[in-house]
């Protein structure tokens, strides 16, 4: 793992090459132990010109290959990086804190996107329309968007990549990644598998840098014509109202996902899927539970298992404890907030139940570790309640009727995913129905999957990602209308 991080330090990927950046630097730190890993430079303005224009030039010709060449070199790719994936999960762990068999889990992942868009490279295809005279034909096609930049956060630093590369290199496009400042090393490497796999030179960048400057830059390029970005709504946001020029957008943002049990739950089945998505690492998800509703007949047996189930997860360096349930925190940031939320609800009197604390241990106390917490009898004049924590902190509420617990679920201006746990058909179908969100998981908490679209509703996005939904994103049509003169 050193010569990878070695290796890649201060590089940027242009035109097919590593090359020394010419900018700044940022060092990048092991977040659990806050120790420094490697720097980054900065792309420089000339840096990400030449960027742009290297990419401009390569994705028509790319575009214009047989769909089969480009499914062959994401296959390649694919194979490439479960190949190394150990190596490159100890990167990811290096650089984001989580264990290093997630992270594993998380390569494996980024390595069946790459295998699932070439597939569904292979079956795009165009219609004809029927006309409304004789005489004429219309066809519409599917053709390449052009450059885009994939900017990319620091919590899935491989699987949020993946989802935008593949889906761009299979459509045609030339793809140009600009990763969090936070977990760069992790997209570096997949750009040496790219170039490994053979994919043409400009089809594949990484710029490094931070998003203020970088990443704006690439949002006001004019030569960039889509911006696929994962993060918080806040951004997203700035995003929007930052491009001076029309461009397609993707925008795949927070969340404030609640869970539902009511008293027809396997209590023992939600009880799991609640330990897990809500502190799933380490809450830094966008579709981690953050509030729970639980009908009042099973609400304290759900808090007491709830709570059993929480303090059994072990916390451990990513590194030393390869198996451990959860990290550390990448960032100091979300900690900090994590804590501001626990403590607006403990004194608007919710109750601990779990955690609330950092872990004891001299080998927590360098790195950002936090227990994960649970706080019972919330109300939604608390933050917990309100805003995405993005952190090990979860809110727990009783309800005594469907409606109320529904009416709750949806308080919310975000609409990413909710859950819900009930083994009442009526119920079941009134959650899928009725949860305002763009992903509903009942019984489960596994909201997303790669052969079906996933994206939100209301702050938390635009457009979607997986399946071949998420390919078309991609894609711009063309409607060509002929006149053969049959019939005139």
């Amino acid at each position: 793992m050193q010569d990878v991080l070695a290796r890649l330090s201060g590089k940027l990927f242009i035109a097919g090459q590593f090359v020394e950046g010419q900018g700044s630097r940022l060092q990048v730190r092991n977040p659990a132990r806050n120790t420094p890993i490697g720097d980054i430079a900065v792309a420089t303005s000339a840096e990400i010109d030449s960027a742009v224009a290297a990419a401009e030039l390569a994705w028509r010709p790319w575009s214009r290959q047989p769909a089969r060449v480009r499914a062959d070199a994401l296959h390649r790719l694919g194979s490439l990086i479960l190949d190394d994936a150990p190596t490159m999960a100890q990167v990811m762990t290096a650089e984001q804190g989580k264990p290093l068999g997630e992270a594993l889990g998380e390569i494996k992942k980024l390595a069946e996107a790459c295998h699932f868009y070439a597939e569904e490279a292979l079956r795009v295809h165009g219609e004809i329309i029927p006309n409304d005279q004789p005489g004429y034909q219309s066809l519409v096609m599917r053709e390449a968007i052009g450059v885009v930049a994939a900017i990319t956060p620091w919590n899935y630093p491989a699987e949020l990549v993946g989802w935008k590369l593949c889906a761009g290199v299979a459509a045609g496009c030339a793809v140009i990644i600009k990763p969090s400042e936070f977990t760069p090393f992790t997209a570096l490497y997949i750009a040496e598998k790219a170039r490994q796999a053979g994919i043409p030179a400009g089809i594949v960048t990484v710029l490094t840098g931070d998003g203020a400057s970088v990443g704006l830059a690439l949002v006001q390029h004019p030569s960039v014509s889509k911006i696929a970005f994962t993060g918080s709504s806040q951004t997203g946001l700035r995003i929007q109202q930052s491009c001076p020029s029309i461009k397609r957008l993707s925008l795949e943002l927070g969340g404030n996902c609640p869970m539902l049990v009511t008293r027809h739950a396997d209590l023992a089945q939600a009880v799991r899927g609640a330990v897990r998505r809500s502190f799933r690492n380490m809450g830094q998800i966008c579709i981690a539970i953050n509030r729970i509703y639980v009908e009042r007949a099973v609400y304290a047996d759900f808090l007491e298992q709830f709570a059993t189930g929480t303090r059994a997860l072990v916390i451990g360096d990513g590194l030393l404890h390869p198996q451990a349930d959860v990290g550390s925190m990448a960032q100091l940031a979300p900690l900090q907030k994590t804590r501001v939320h626990l403590q607006d609800a403990l004194e608007q009197g919710a109750r601990l139940v779990a955690g609330g604390t950092a872990p004891d241990g001299e080998q927590f106390v360098q790195g950002f570790f936090f227990q994960p917490t649970i706080v019972a009898d919330c109300t939604h004049a608390m933050l917990v309640m309100r805003e995405e924590t993005f952190g090990p902190l979860v809110g727990v509420a009783p309800f005594d009727t469907l409606d109320e617990a529904i009416a709750l679920a949806n308080d919310t201006p975000y609409g990413l995913a909710a859950y819900a746990y009930t083994q009442n058909l009526q119920e079941i179908h009134r959650c899928a129905a009725e949860l305002d969100v763009g992903n509903v998981a009942i019984n489960h908490v596994d909201a997303g999957i790669m052969n079906a679209p996933y994206g939100g509703r209301k702050q938390s996005g635009v457009g979607v990602e997986h399946g071949r939904e998420g390919l078309l994103e991609y894609f711009q049509f063309k409607h060509v209308r002929l006149h053969h003169g049959v019939g005139v």
